[in-house]
C-alpha cells in the first residue's frame, strides 16, 4: 500500500476513535451522578462512622465543571476502549502475518481482561485505603478534601493496579521476541514475591494483612501462569532448533548442560572460555 493510502487509513481510524470517544463521552456525562456517588462513598463512610466534618470540596467556580468533563472523558475512554483498540487493530493487522495477528489478538485477549481486573481489585481496596489514610486526620479538625486530588488519587490507584496487572502479557511478549528467557524469568521468582508484596503494601495502605494478602496473591498467581507459558515457549523453540541442528536458546547442544564444556572445545552457557581437549 503506497504512504498516501497509509495516511488516509490512518487518518479515518482516528476520525472513527474520535467519534466513538464522542460517544463515549456522552454516556459517561449521563453517568456522571451514579459514578461520583459511588466515588464519594467512602468518604460519607467514614463522616457518619466518625460524626465529624469529612466531606470533598470544589474550590472554585468552575471546578465542579471540570471534574465533571474530566470523569466523562475516563469514563468514555474506558467504555470505548473496545471500540478504539479495534481501530488501531484494523490499522495495523494489513502489515501483518498470520502467527503475527494470532499472537496480537492473544496478547489483547488476555490484556484487557487482566487491566480490567486490576483496576476492580483496586476499587474493592478504595474504601480502606480512604478510611486509613483519613484516620490520620488529627481531633478537632476537619477534612475537607479537594475533589480534583481526590479523582487523581483514585485513578491513579486503579491505572496502577491495572498496569501490575499487566506483568504477566509483558512478560510472555519480552520471551516470545526473544529478549528474555524463561529460565531468566524463573531465576528471579523470588525477587518477584518480594516485588508484588512490597507493591501491595504500598498501594493498600490499611492495618490488617488479609487486604495486602489479596492483593499480593493475585499478582504472584500470575507470575506463575505467565513463567509457565514462557518455560512452555522456550522448551518448543528448543525443539525446532534442535531439529534443524541449531543450539538450545542457552547455547548448548543436545546432551549437554549448561557451562559443559565439550571435548571439542565448545562450550554451553555460563561457563568460562572454551579450551580445546590437549590430549
Amino acid at each position: 500500500m503506497p504512504l498516501r493510502e497509509h495516511l488516509r487509513e490512518l487518518r479515518r481510524r482516528l476520525v472513527l476513535i474520535a467519534l466513538g470517544l464522542v460517544v463515549g463521552g456522552i454516556a459517561g456525562w449521563l453517568l456522571y451522578e451514579p459514578v461520583f456517588a459511588l466515588l464519594q462513598e467512602p468518604v460519607r463512610q467514614v463522616a457518619a462512622e466518625r460524626d465529624e466534618v469529612v466531606t470533598l470540596n470544589f474550590a472554585g467556580v468552575a471546578t465542579a465543571f471540570d471534574m465533571q468533563v474530566k470523569v466523562s472523558l475516563f469514563l468514555g475512554i474506558l467504555v470505548t476502549s473496545p471500540w478504539w483498540l479495534y481501530q488501531l487493530w484494523a490499522f495495523v493487522t494489513p502489515g501483518l502475518t498470520r502467527r503475527e495477528r494470532l499472537y496480537g489478538v492473544g496478547f489483547l485477549a488476555a490484556a484487557v481482561p487482566l487491566f480490567l481486573a486490576g483496576a476492580a481489585l483496586a476499587w474493592a481496596v478504595l474504601p480502606n485505603a480512604v478510611r486509613l489514610l483519613l484516620d490520620f486526620t488529627p481531633e478537632g479538625t476537619a477534612n475537607v478534601t479537594d475533589g480534583q486530588l481526590y479523582l487523581s488519587f483514585v485513578m491513579r490507584l486503579m491505572l496502577a493496579f491495572g498496569a501490575a496487572f499487566l506483568l504477566p502479557v509483558v512478560m510472555v511478549a519480552l520471551t516470545m521476541a526473544g529478549v528474555v528467557q524463561g529460565r531468566t524469568w524463573a531465576h528471579g521468582w523470588r525477587w518477584a514475591v518480594l516485588v508484588s508484596f512490597v507493591f501491595a503494601a504500598i498501594a493498600t495502605p490499611t492495618p490488617d494483612v488479609v487486604t495486602m494478602l489479596a492483593v499480593a496473591f493475585p499478582m504472584c498467581l500470575l507470575y506463575g501462569a505467565a513463567l509457565g507459558v514462557c518455560l512452555v515457549h522456550d522448551r518448543r523453540v528448543d525443539r525446532r532448533r534442535v531439529a534443524d541442528g541449531l543450539p538450545r536458546l542457552d547455547g548448548t547442544m543436545p546432551g549437554e548442560r549448561p557451562g559443559e564444556r565439550t571435548r571439542d572445545g565448545r562450550q554451553g552457557a555460563g561457563g568460562g572460555p572454551a579450551t580445546a581437549d590437549a590430549g
